[in-house]
Order: structure tokens, then C-alpha cells, then sequence
């Protein structure tokens, strides 16, 4: 329809974020410029209910406020506490229902769930994957088309991100805090001091 407005573009990474480092960095920012985001929120997970009784996580509020610290890094990105205030199992639908609930009323709407190319064989066990399917596009963030891409299940809806993949996990950064090891380059400054100023990760 001539004169109507655009749909406001919402992306959500979400994420348990112990600690956030550089490739969650290079995902946000990909995903930003090349899906011309209005929002970028990374929803910090209470209870990642798929890694649940892995191991023992790291406070929500620390992990929460490292991941403001990765949020300065990256502007239009902010860090969400709607997992960690709803309490309970983190169920990404859960998440974009609420999401939808609080948008403006009166424009369309357009939500993009961040997720790695690594997670596409996964989606079938996901909480209600129907209901997800239905409420967003998967913004898959892969390597560049020559690489190859993997397939992606039925009914998706899918944009796909070429993303620079940066080596880094987030228990390769435990791990080397822990040894005392430097973490520079693989986690963002602003991260690292908030880590410094928390004490977090120390071997205990």
C-alpha cells in the first residue's frame, strides 16, 4: 500500500552469554548492518534449559551485566533481561511472544532470531517450534556462500548473515581466565573489566 509504513526490524540474540566474547561481537554487528536493523536485543538466558545441568553457570546478573558491557561495543545493540526477569526455563518463543506483546501498536512488525548455522539440525527439538516458525525469520549467521550452507528444516522462514567466524567459545574464555591465561582479543575490553571488576571466572 503506497504511504504505509515500514515494518520496525527487531533482531534477537539470545544467548547465556558466560562470558559474551569477540564472535558474539561479530555476529551482532553483521547481523545489524546487513538486516538494517531498528533493535538488536541480546536476551540473556536464565535457565538455557538445553544446557541444563551441564554445568554450573555463572550468575544472571553477572552475565547480565558483562553483556551490557558487550553492548556498548556495538551500537544499535542492547543487552534484554526479559529471560531473566520471566524467570524459569529460557524458551526462545516464549521470548518473542513477549517481544510482540510490547511493540508499538499501529506498525507492522518484523522479528529476526539470530541463531548460528550450527543450530539449524536442532530447531525440531526446540519448546513449540511450530509457534516459532510462525513468528519469525531465522537470521543465520554463516560463513561466506562459498563455504557452503547447511539445509535448513521445513518451514522456516530464513534470511541468511555473512558473518566473519571468529575461533572463540565461551568455555575456551573460562577456561583461560581461569589458568589466569590473557583473554585479549577474544573478549571485548569493556568485558574483561567488567570480569576484573566482578571477579569472576578465578579458579576456586
Amino acid at each position: 500500500m503506497p504511504g504505509a509504513e515500514p515494518p520496525v526490524r527487531i533482531g534477537i540474540l539470545g544467548g547465556t552469554f558466560d562470558p559474551p566474547h569477540a564472535g558474539h561481537v561479530a555476529a551482532a554487528r553483521a547481523v545489524l548492518e546487513q538486516l538494517a536493523l531498528d533493535r538488536l536485543l541480546l536476551v540473556v538466558a536464565n535457565d538455557p534449559w538445553q544446557k541444563s545441568g551441564e554445568r554450573e553457570l555463572t550468575p544472571a546478573e553477572d552475565r547480565f551485566a558483562l553483556t551490557e558491557a558487550m553492548a556498548a561495543e556495538v551500537p544499535g545493540a542492547e543487552a534484554s533481561r526479559l529471560e531473566i526477569d520471566r524467570g524459569g526455563p529460557s524458551y526462545s518463543v516464549d521470548t518473542v511472544e513477549q517481544v510482540r506483546a510490547s511493540a508499538p501498536l499501529g506498525r507492522p512488525l518484523e522479528i529476526f532470531l539470530v541463531v548460528g548455522a550450527d543450530l539449524l539440525p536442532e530447531l525440531g527439538s526446540w519448546h513449540r517450534p511450530g509457534d516459532l516458525q510462525r513468528l519469525v525469520t531465522l537470521a543465520v549467521v554463516s560463513r561466506p556462500t562459498g563455504a557452503g550452507r547447511p539445509a535448513v528444516p521445513p518451514g522456516w522462514r530464513v534470511v541468511w548473515v555473512d558473518g566473519p567466524q571468529v575461533p572463540v567459545s565461551s568455555s575456551e574464555v573460562r577456561a583461560l581466565l581461569a589458568a589466569g591465561r590473557p583473554v585479549d582479543g577474544l573478549v571485548p575490553d569493556r568485558v574483561i573489566r567488567c570480569i576484573r571488576r566482578r571477579g569472576l571466572y578465578a579458579v576456586r
